[in-house]
């Protein structure tokens, strides 16, 4: 081979040629790709790099929730004493009392505080705060009603009464105190089902602002024994942490019925929880801006002690409204409706004997007439079916009920 063909090897490519300016070039291209396969090196290895700095994250993660999930859980614990710098009594949920140290790191403790401890030594490793009432409201329903008294019909006199018993004490307590006399602690409210007894109450409740607890008396009576009274005192603890604020038990009837001598260990259980009621209505420390407001269906049947004066000072009657009360009634549920052609006094005239909530439910019927048939308004033979309809349904019920 002549030296002027000898091959010149550049990296991995080969020059044939003798001519510098060819020479040139050709090494320029092959620095020019190396420069890209450098930079596309470049990228791929930060890619792994990136790679493996979150498959390291996720093993440490993996890791650090594995060892956690292998340790063992710590109980909860109450502190009873502080009786040093670094040693406390506790108290478990079993009620066992137990002298322990407080690990150096925990700080600020008082008698009272919520501590988690370690199984086997029971010492001290850290402070928690609980929610004390995170029980007693999964039994309650706590809200800020949005009912209006626009929105009540026919309860005119009730509505003065529950004004007087429950928004004045609350609104204006200095009148109260100029006169010299104690505010009323609450109201029961009585009569048919669907007379706006729960509307009232949460009425008031809107207008005085306050936080509205609800709870359905039969709620109250617990499994265990005590768990029922227990359960009434957080109640009451809730409504005076949160106060002003209104009680409502509904179905009172369920709880606060007629004591008897003699029962199962299930109704001294209802009785149990029945006195701790009576005795938070009285009670040890004042209602200030708590008002308490009952409802049933049952007044023949409830206990003495409960609607005495003293605690449910006002026993308002809610009865099936009138003419007048039916009509304002209807002029509440049909005021978003379409209506066409209707006669409101021969609608009132055939719902005699309705209440509240019939003549709401003749309404959503009456609308439902009108749908069937396509229509984007209600006539009044809509509402003369309606009428029929529920006054059928409400017959069948009660002859299902007496046979």
């Amino acid at each position: 081979m002549a030296k002027n063909e000898a091959k010149k090897i550049v990296f991995s490519e080969t020059v044939e040629t003798t001519d510098p300016e060819l020479e040139n070039k050709a090494l320029q291209n092959t620095l020019e790709k190396m420069e890209q396969e450098n930079t596309l090196l470049n990228h791929t290895l930060n890619r792994l790099e990136e790679e493996s700095s979150m498959l390291r994250e996720l093993f440490n993660n993996t890791n650090t929730e594995l060892n956690n999930l292998k340790k063992p859980a710590l109980l909860v614990a109450e502190i009873t004493n502080i009786v040093d710098q670094n040693k406390a009594i506790i108290k478990l949920p079993n009620g066992n009392k137990f002298y322990c140290y407080i690990a150096k790191e925990v700080k600020n403790l008082v008698s009272g505080d919520s501590v988690l401890v370690d199984q086997k030594s029971l010492n001290i490793v850290e402070k928690i705060a609980l929610i004390s009432n995170s029980e007693v409201e999964k039994y309650v329903i706590v809200e800020k009603p949005q009912e209006d008294w626009k929105e009540i019909g026919g309860l005119k006199k009730e509505i003065q009464e529950i004004k007087e018993v429950i928004e004045l004490p609350l609104k204006n307590k200095a009148l109260f105190e100029r006169v010299g006399i104690q505010p009323p602690k609450g109201a029961l409210l009585y009569g048919p089902p669907g007379t706006g007894k729960t509307l009232l109450a949460k009425a008031v409740a809107k207008s005085t602002d306050a936080t509205f607890i609800q709870v359905v008396g039969s709620e109250l009576v617990q499994k265990f024994i005590g768990e029922g009274a227990k359960l009434v005192k957080e109640i009451f603890e809730l409504a005076r942490k949160k106060a002003p604020s209104i009680v409502f038990i509904d179905e009172l009837d369920s709880l606060a019925a007629t004591r008897m001598d003699t029962g199962t260990s299930g109704e001294r259980e209802v009785n149990r929880t029945f006195m701790q009621l009576l005795a938070e209505m009285d009670g040890f420390k004042h209602l200030d801006d708590v008002k308490i407001i009952g409802a049933t269906n049952r007044l023949d049947i409830l206990d003495p002690a409960i609607i005495r004066p003293g605690r449910l000072d006002r026993l308002i009657e809610v009865g099936l409204p009138d003419d007048e009360g039916r009509a304002e009634i209807f002029k509440v549920h049909n005021k978003k409706m379409n209506l066409k052609g209707v006669n409101t006094k021969e609608i009132i005239a055939n719902t005699n004997g309705f209440s509240g909530a019939e003549i709401r439910a003749m309404c959503t019927e009456a609308g439902f007439f009108a749908i069937r048939e396509n229509r984007d308004h209600v006539t009044q033979q809509d509402f003369l079916g309606a009428i029929e309809k529920v006054r059928f349904d409400e017959v069948d019920d009660e002859e299902k009920l007496f046979g």
